[in-house]
C-alpha cells in the first residue's frame, strides 16, 4: 500500500494571541467581555471565544442569533431566557444555543464569569437583538 505525501504549507504556522481585545457590551451595567478569537482580536469569522464578566443585575436585549453559542460558566450564575422559559447555569455548567433561537442573558445577585465559543464568529450584524 502506497504511503500518501505530508502536505506541508511553510506560510501557515500557530498564531500566538498576546491577549484579548476589550469589546464594548450591550446591556444596562458594564459588562467586560475579553475577545480572544473572533472577528476583532484575531480576524478570524469561523468562531469567537471570549471570556465574560458581568456584575449582578447586568441584563442584555433579547437576540436572536445566527451563530450557537456555547457557553461555560466558571463562577456565579447565568441566567439564559429562551421562549420555553428559563435556565439558570451555574459555575461548572454549561449551556447550548441553537442559531436561531431567541435568548436573553442576565445575571443576578451574584454575577457571573464565564466563557462564550460563537460558531461562526460573533457579530453585531447577526446577534438580532431586540429593539429597546
Amino acid at each position: 500500500m502506497a504511503s500518501r505525501p505530508i502536505l506541508r504549507y511553510p506560510e501557515r504556522m500557530p498564531q500566538l494571541i498576546q491577549g484579548p481585545s476589550i469589546i464594548e457590551a450591550a446591556g444596562n451595567k458594564p459588562k467586560i467581555i475579553r475577545e480572544y478569537v473572533g472577528r476583532v482580536n484575531s480576524g478570524t469569522g469561523a468562531v469567537s471565544v471570549a471570556h465574560m464578566t458581568s456584575p449582578a443585575g447586568w441584563v442584555e436585549p433579547g437576540q436572536r442569533p445566527e451563530f450557537d453559542e456555547y457557553t461555560v460558566v466558571l463562577q456565579g450564575t447565568l441566567r439564559v431566557e429562551h421562549e420555553g422559559g428559563a435556565l439558570d447555569v451555574k459555575a461548572g455548567q454549561a449551556v447550548f444555543c441553537r442559531a436561531g433561537e431567541w435568548i436573553r442573558y442576565s445575571t443576578e445577585a451574584e454575577g457571573a464569569d464565564y466563557i462564550a465559543v460563537c460558531l461562526p464568529a460573533f457579530s453585531p450584524d447577526t446577534v438580532h437583538r431586540d429593539a429597546p
